[in-house]
């Protein structure tokens, strides 16, 4: 059974030393445990090297929030894939909604922006999922299925390999709404079944898809022991230490029981 994966993004929240009591204290609660969920906190862009420096010491991993679509050059403000790769950042989340929203980013600039990251070997958490008018309008299939054949289905199946998927319905972000535990049980199980007729049986099961859109202690055990819910992509929930572990140990319950 492969582990249950949660990461915690943090957005644009938090001062420095904010950010380090944090990591301490979600270091701290994770020291000395046997966990096999994989674990990932993902601060903004200027508290990566202190990330990464407790990571190297702890049961948890680094992951940038973004990062551009160009390789290198004169594009004031941007952040390259290979700049995070020097910081020993190995994941990187790409085309949240938020993102998707005030920034622009299409499915085609998503894909370039895959293609830097499995350039450098980083694990691309490539976001998808449907607006509230989508869902309303029963169109959420069609969406997350075009969203995810032009930003991924380009790679090569070893490339592939290396992707995490999280689906996130954006009408559950921040608005305290949640998908139910089958509305996204059944959205995971749709996406598998494409990656499935793409790339085969054994790339889609080995695939973590996880789950982003107000996650949070009270409902990550049902949430994970869906079949097809492989983890989750947690927002306000990662910003306490305690709430945040509490979704761990719900990851870490549901995989043992599995």
């Amino acid at each position: 059974m492969k582990p249950k994966v949660v990461i915690g993004n943090w957005k644009m929240n938090k001062s420095f030393d904010e950010a380090e009591d944090l990591i301490s204290d979600i270091e701290d609660a994770l020291d000395g445990l046997n966990i096999n969920t994989l674990v990932v906190l993902s601060p903004p862009y200027l508290y990566l090297e202190l990330t990464t420096d407790h990571a190297a010491e702890a049961n948890f991993e680094c992951a940038a929030q973004n990062c551009s679509q160009f390789k290198n050059g004169a594009y004031t403000g941007e952040i390259s894939a290979n700049m995070l790769a020097d910081l020993d950042v190995e994941f990187c989340i790409i085309g949240h909604s938020e993102r998707r929203k005030y920034f622009g980013e299409t499915n085609a600039i998503l894909a370039e922006k895959v293609n830097r990251l499995t350039e450098v070997d980083m694990i691309p958490v490539y976001c998808c999922g449907e607006v509230v008018e989508e869902r309303k309008a029963g169109t959420h299939f069609e969406v997350v299925e075009k969203q995810i054949k032009e930003g991924l289905f380009h790679l090569s199946p070893e490339a592939f390999e290396r992707v995490i998927i999280a689906y996130e319905p954006v009408w559950a972000i921040g608005t305290g709404l949640t998908a139910t535990p089958q509305q996204a049980e059944e959205m995971h199980l749709f996406i598998r079944s494409l990656v499935e007729k793409k790339y085969g049986t054994e790339i889609a099961y080995n695939l973590h898809i996880i789950y982003g859109g107000s996650c949070n202690p009270s409902n990550a055990l049902e949430l994970f022991s869906q079949p097809n819910v492989d983890g989750g992509l947690i927002g306000g929930a990662s910003l306490k230490a305690e709430d945040f572990v509490e979704i761990v140990e719900a990851a870490e319950t549901v995989g043992k029981e599995n």
